[in-house]
This record gives C-alpha cells, sequence and structure tokens, in this order.
C-alpha cells in the first residue's frame, strides 16, 4: 500500500509539472532539472549481480519495489526459488551464502573496453563520507558522495573507472566497473595492487634463464645469469634512433632475440596559456607534445640478433618502409613487437603503413634475415586497425586467425602460416563480428561479439556466439531482441544474458554454455513505476539513407508534457566520429542532455548516418578523406521521415549540437547544410583535421596530408556560415588543440559573420558539458528555436 501511495504522489508531481504547455519558461527549465530525480528508483527487476556457488548455482538479490527486495536462489538446472528475506536463503543453503561477488579498490585505474550502461554500487563500510570521481584520462569528474554505512548505485558503463577519496580528499583507490555491474567495498584498508604492479620477474629473462636482456645507454646488451661479462649486442644506436624498452622478444629456443631500434619523432610543441590557475595569481604557460597529421611520427625498426654467436643477423626493411606502427599477432594495432614460431625458425609482425591503406604480415627467416609477405590486405580507403585488428598465431596448427574487411564485412579468417593462403574463413555473411571475447586455446573455440546476423532486427545490438577455429561451426549464444551483455560462470558452465532496448527494461536469462540453451528467464525488468510519473521513452525509428536502399537507425525523445497537436522545434545530438556508432541502443531511464532538452519543448534526435561505424565497409567508408559528410545526406532524410509519421515536428526549426568531432559536425551542418538546420552549438571541435592529434585523423583522412584536409576544413570554409552559432572551448583542451576553435572565430571574423563564443578558463575538453556550458546551450536553442528569453515566464 505504501509503494502504491508513493507511485501516486510521483506521478502527480510530475503529471502536475506537465500540464504547463508554454514552452521555454522557468517551469520547464525546473521540470529538466528534476528528471533524473524523479526517475531513479523507478526501475525494479532490472539488475542482477549474481554470486556463484558450486556446480554452475547461483543466488542474487533483486529490487522488487521501492526498498524492497526478493532473494533468489537458482539451481544448476535453472529452477528458481524466491525467499523474501536474506535468512530464509541462508537458511536453505545450511546456513551459508558462499562468498559474495564484490570487487575491492585497486592502487590504480584500471579502465576497460566500453561496455553498455551498468549500476555500480559503492558500500561505504568506512567511518567518513566518501566521494566518486569518473575517471577519464588525466581528468576526474566529481559525481555522488556516500555518507558511511550507506550504499550507492552509481549508474556507469562497463569498463569505466572510478576513483573514491575520503573526507579529506585523500585517495582510498579505484575500480572499474564490470561488464554486468556489481558491488564495489570501500573499508579503508589499503587498495590492492593492480596485475601489472603485482608481476615479479626480469621481463628481458630469456626462456631458459639463461640470459638477461638490457638496455644501456641507447644500445641493447645481455648478460649471462650464471655469471659473467655482460655483452653489447648493438653498437649503433644513438640519441633520437635508439633501442628502447619496447620488449625483448627472445626465441623459444633462447638462440635469438629481437628488439626494436626507434628513430624518434619530430617535437611538436603545442603552447596554452591557462588565465586562471587554481594554484596561483598570474597566468601559466601550459605546454603538450602533440603531434598532428603529417608530423614526423617514430620510425621503429625490429632488429634480430644472434646471441650464441653475439652479433646482428641483416635484416631488409622493404616489406615494412613506413610503419604507423608493427604490432605482434596477439597485441592491438599499436606499438610494435614480435611474434615467434614454437620452433623458432622465424618470427611473425604485421605492418600497418602509415595512411592505413596495407596491412601486411611479415614472415622472417631467423637464420637469414630474409622477410617475406605472408599475407596482405590493401583497400583504397583506410583499414580500421584502431578498432579492427585482431590476430592469433596458432603453433599447434600452424595457423594465423586474422580478422579483415576484405569481404566487405568484419570477419574472421583462418590463414597457414607458412604459405599464407586462406585455408578457411571462419565467419562470413551481411554481418560483423565486433570483437573477440575471449580464446579458448584447448578448445580451439572463439567467443565472439557479433552483429547484425538476426534479420528483422537492428543490426547494431550486440549478441555472442562461440566459433570453432578448426571448423568454422558457429553456435549461437543469445538470441532476444536487444543488445546483449554476457557474464561467465566462475567454471564456464553457465553464464548470464543481458539484454535490452531504449524501448525495453533489461532481461536477465541464465543459459548453457555447452550450447547456448536458455534454461531460466531470471528477471525482466519492470519501469511501471517510471512509466507511471510521465517519462517518456524514446522511440526508435528506421529510414532509408541516401542510396534508397540502405536503412539508417536512430531515436526520438519526447517531452513528458508532449502534445501531439502541437509543433515542435527539432535538436538533434551529434556524434559522427568513424570509430564508433552512438545512437544509445540499450534500456536506461536517464538518458541525460536529450531528455533534458526535450523538456524544454523540443524534439531530439540521434541519428547514425553513413560514415560511422558498425555496418559494412561500404558504409563506413563514405567518411574517407570526407569527414564534412558526417552523414548529413542521411540524417535530414531521417528527420523528414520522421516528420511525414509524425506531423508535430517543425523541420523550419531544426538545431544540433556536439562535442570533440560532433562539435565539428555540428558547425560543418551549418556551413553544408544552412538550409535545413538553422542553429548550432559546437563544444571543443576538432574544426580543422590538420589541427587535430595525428592518430585520429590519419586513420580517417589518410597520409601524405592532402587537399582533403582544406575541404573539410570549418576554419577554410567558415565564410559559409548561415544561422545562428555558439562555440564554446575549454582554455587548456589537451584533447582538441583549443586554436582549432579560435581559428574559427578568426575566420568568422575576418567573414563578417555573427555567433557567439564562450571559453572556459581553466578547462578542460568538454567544458561544453560544465553545469553552466549546458545551461548556455539550453538558453541558446530556446532563444534561436522557441523565440523566447529562457526563463522569462
Amino acid at each position: 500500500m505504501r509503494g502504491m501511495v508513493a507511485l501516486a504522489l510521483s506521478a502527480i508531481v510530475l503529471g502536475g509539472i506537465g500540464m504547463a504547455q508554454a514552452q521555454g519558461t522557468k517551469a520547464d527549465y525546473e521540470r529538466a532539472a528534476k528528471l533524473g530525480e524523479l526517475s531513479r528508483g523507478k526501475v525494479f527487476r532490472a539488475s542482477v549481480s549474481p554470486n556463484w556457488l558450486d556446480s554452475g548455482r547461483l543466488w542474487y538479490r533483486v529490487e522488487t519495489g521501492t526498498n524492497a527486495f526478493e532473494w533468489v536462489l537458482v539451481g544448476a538446472d535453472g529452477k528458481l526459488s524466491r525467499f523474501p528475506t536474506e535468512a530464509a536463503l541462508k537458511a536453505a543453503l545450511g546456513g551459508k551464502l558462499g562468498t559474495e561477488t564484490v570487487q575491492r579498490l585497486t592502487a590504480r585505474p584500471q579502465p576497460g573496453e566500453a561496455g553498455e550502461r551498468v549500476d555500480l554500487v559503492f558500500d561505504n563500510q568506512t567511518s567518513s563520507e566518501i566521494t566518486l570521481f569518473w575517471v577519464s584520462g588525466s581528468d576526474r569528474t566529481p559525481y555522488g558522495k556516500v555518507a558511511p554505512g550507506k550504499k550507492y548505485s552509481q549508474s556507469t558503463f562497463g569498463g569505466h573507472a572510478w576513483e573514491v577519496r575520503d573526507a579529506s580528499g585523500k585517495v582510498l583507490g579505484y575500480a572499474t566497473a564490470p561488464a554486468l555491474g556489481g558491488t564495489v567495498v570501500v573499508d579503508g584498508k589499503r587498495a590492492a595492487p593492480t596485475r601489472r604492479e603485482g608481476q615479479r620477474g626480469n621481463p628481458g629473462a630469456s626462456p631458459d634463464g639463461k640470459w638477461v636482456a638490457f638496455l644501456k645507454g641507447d644500445n641493447l646488451w645481455v648478460r649471462p645469469t650464471a655469471g659473467g661479462e655482460a655483452v653489447a649486442l648493438s653498437s649503433d644506436g644513438k640519441p633520437k634512433d635508439s633501442y628502447d624498452g619496447t620488449g625483448f622478444f627472445w626465441s623459444p629456443d633462447s638462440t635469438k632475440l629481437v628488439a626494436f631500434r626507434t628513430e624518434a619523432a619530430q617535437e611538436h610543441k603545442v603552447y596554452i596559456v591557462s588565465s586562471s590557475p587554481r594554484d596561483q595569481t598570474q597566468p601559466k604557460l601550459v605546454t603538450l607534445d602533440y603531434l598532428k597529421p603529417g608530423d614526423k611520427i617514430e620510425h621503429p625498426r625490429p632488429v634480430l640478433f644472434d646471441v650464441v654467436n653475439k652479433k646482428a643477423i641483416a635484416l631488409s626493411e622493404s616489406l615494412f618502409p613506413n610503419p604507423w606502427s608493427l604490432p605482434a599477432l596477439g597485441d592491438s594495432g599499436w606499438g610494435a613487437g614480435v611474434t615467434w614460431a614454437a620452433d623458432s625458425s622465424r618470427f611473425f609482425f604485421a605492418y600497418n603503413q602509415r595512411g592505413h591503406q596495407v596491412m601486411r604480415v611479415v614472415s622472417v627467416d631467423a637464420a637469414s634475415g630474409t622477410p617475406k609477405t605472408l599475407f596482405e590486405d590493401t583497400t583504397k580507403t583506410f583499414i580500421h586497425y584502431s578498432g579492427k585488428f585482431w590476430a592469433r598465431y596458432l603453433p599447434k596448427s600452424n595457423e594465423i586467425v586474422w580478422m579483415s574487411e576484405r569481404d566487405g564485412w568484419n570477419h574472421l579468417f583462418v590463414h597457414d602460416a607458412t604459405s599464407g593462403q586462406v585455408k578457411r574463413q571462419l565467419t562470413k555473411g551481411e554481418w560483423t563480428v565486433r570483437g573477440v571475447e575471449s580464446f579458448d586455446e584447448d578448445k580451439g573455440e572463439l567467443l565472439l561479439r557479433i552483429a547484425g546476423r538476426t534479420p528483422g532486427e537492428d543490426p547494431y545490438h550486440v549478441h555472442f556466439a562461440r566459433v570453432s577455429v578448426a571448423t568454422g561451426a558457429l553456435t549461437p549464444l543469445t538470441d532476444g531482441d536487444g543488445t546483449h551483455r554476457i557474464a561467465l560462470s566462475p567454471d564456464g558452465t553457465r553464464y548470464l544474458d543481458s539484454y535490452s532496448r531504449v524501448d525495453l527494461p533489461t532481461v536477465t536469462e541464465l543459459r548453457s554454455t555447452a550450447d547456448g540453451k536458455k534454461l531460466a528467464t531470471l528477471e525482466k525488468g519492470d519501469a511501471s513505476a517510471l512509466l507511471a510519473t510521465g517519462w517518456k521513452q524514446p522511440e526508435r525509428f528506421v529510414a532509408k539513407g541516401r542510396d534508397g536502399t540502405t536503412d539508417i537507425y536512430g531515436v526520438l525523445w519526447r517531452p513528458t508534457n508532449f502534445d501531439p497537436a502541437k509543433k515542435y522545434p527539432v535538436i538533434e545530438q551529434i556524434y559522427a566520429g568513424p570509430q564508433g556508432f552512438f545512437v544509445p541502443k540499450q534500456w536506461s531511464s536517464n538518458y541525460g542532455n536529450p531528455q533534458q532538452l526535450a523538456e524544454l519543448g523540443f524534439l531530439v534526435v540521434q541519428i547514425d548516418g553513413m560514415g560511422t561505424d558498425g555496418r559494412s565497409k561500404a558504409f563506413h567508408d563514405v567518411c574517407f578523406k570526407n569527414l564534412k559528410d558526417a552523414g548529413f545526406p542521411d540524417r535530414i532524410l531521417w528527420m523528414k521521415a520522421l516528420a511525414q509519421k509524425y506531423p508535430s515536428l517543425d523541420l523550419t526549426r531544426v538545431g544540433v549540437y556536439g562535442g570533440s568531432a560532433g562539435g565539428q559536425n555540428a558547425l560543418a551542418a551549418l556551413l553544408w547544410h544552412g538550409d535545413f538546420y538553422k542553429a548550432a552549438v559546437a563544444d571543443c571541435g576538432c574544426h580543422d583535421n590538420r589541427m587535430d592529434k595525428v592518430w585520429w585523423n590519419e586513420q580517417w583522412m589518410s597520409y601524405p596530408v592532402d587537399k582533403s584536409y582544406e575541404e573539410s576544413s570549418n576554419v577554410v570554409n567558415a565564410h559559409q556560415l548561415t544561422g545562428k552559432l555558439l562555440l564554446t572551448v575549454g582554455e587548456v583542451d589537451s584533447n582538441v588543440d583549443p586554436a582549432s576553435t579560435m581559428q574559427v572565430a578568426d575566420a568568422l571574423i575576418k567573414a563578417n559573420k555573427d555567433y557567439e563564443l564562450i571559453v572556459f578558463p581553466g578547462a578542460n575538453h568538454g567544458a561544453g558539458e560544465s553545469p553552466y556550458g549546458k545551461r548556455r546551450r539550453m538558453d541558446f536553442f530556446v532563444k534561436n528555436l522557441l523565440g523566447v528569453e529562457p526563463r522569462s515566464r
């Protein structure tokens, strides 16, 4: 009864505020500010954190209502037993619950691959208040506070790292959100060392333990572990072209050693004045080492040594003359390394040519130093090394598993490690391998994230499957219509599969690892209390793109007081960075900016147009040397199709906003599509790709720098501005050179164009997402699309 009264009151609160039909009013702003608070704690049965027992059993606690819980025991056969109290569950288990699956703080942040939105519960067992900070590189963003003896559920994403500080500001440690969320115990004890900090041993030691390799000055030396004098293997190393700490790669028989000699990159300093530093009155000069497109980058070269005879073996560089990277077959697409054959006869590495149009696997004969091309991928556009590089050498079968888009979709191939010939294609079809989660070498099986394989389903939804390297037999492990996350049991026999959509709260199932068979549906998320408040979930919408055949996917947010008889301006939240796709695919009760903007009297959309990742190679290639495109032809057609379905969209008043690459996109909308977009807010934009970091821009715009950079430049094309523009930038942005925004401002002044500019003193990247930046963005759209003074009524 108490829950029903609380539900009714929350409906009255939001519903009462929603009675106002004016737009951009003080009430609208207040309602927008309260959305997060009003939506919090109103979705139940949506989070399952497993506590695994023996024989594939588990138990969990699930929230069934406000301050109401249920304890559930799941048998190995999937049978569920539900208990009203923890004591009842404990009694059923003979007095012991087993070890609860929790994590403790670590001494260093350990961010992982970004996953889906999850809840990370912080259990403060200390005697003082703690504060949570989101970790992003060197930045720390404060979030919630947790009172002593209390628990706090923080919404985050799998793989995101969090810093915990005590009341005095002392850092207690760090936590990383697991794929399905979980609990972090903060007990004040010394933070555990990270895996790297806990390692012991000498990385330069040979496999047989007889030698240790080390660097002395600019050269490579070895020392016998049994005693004796150290010997210099090289003498050609010199400053700015030295043997480095990339690694020492010993042959399995300990007779050969590969090290890397690296010619240094050029020096490129970016100088920024911090006008208002916190630690002093006078301005401070900030200096960044920051390579840009076209700069001279590091040039690593593998050098092969015969350790027995203490000499180098000459190795021609003709097959890898201009590397961006030389990764081993087991690394990411970055860096440098080699992978030795099991018999020590040769070693392998990948040659990622600068410009990213050649990815070649090189095999080097260890006796002669003769390199040969084993196989290679080439393209006239780009190879997405930064997101789709995966390779493994399989010594038992003398094979290499290789990820490639050579057939137009991202798939896995098996090559013979001697001839280089393709032996079989493991995955194929008009769908994508999104990534390899793990490789079970004993079973010869890969656990994959895949997308687009299920007909009629959103092709961006993540599913999981297992594939046999020997046969290519694929076993689907998930099948619900949504985007999925899985968590394996410790013994690997069971896993939890949790899936959702923006219009479907999380469903959690227990499945068998052997065949993917569903053993039980554990929970189905219940959002009825949230929906009863008047909260509007986003709507999925699909329309044809510029070619008339390709489906373009996006979502629409409406205000809680939406009136279908009214006309609403439209705002697009944009980020068209080619490294990913960005329309949300999973359930959330709080989508942040889009929902808050909608409350002011707008319809807000987010769309993935051509040129973003996650689909076919042809879909992705639209961005090549063409970042100004940003999928705009597809976005505009999508909004026009949506307006045909819903006449409440007023396409004569369309705004757009974004940050970083999205800031570049937002301004590009006004420069090249000012007939459609009327107002834009561009935060910390990489407005000229010659001004931004070298790796991101050369990945899509290639090398050497050519006229295409100028053609996509917002600075060069600033004179084409139409509509209303607000530029924002952090004064000491270390991600995107803030001069990029200032050069746009300079070009607009020279072109006699009106615009607004906010520079955030002392702020880094993403300053437009600060509370002040968000409020000014809201005000800008209210003024320029609604035509009213913000909060004036």
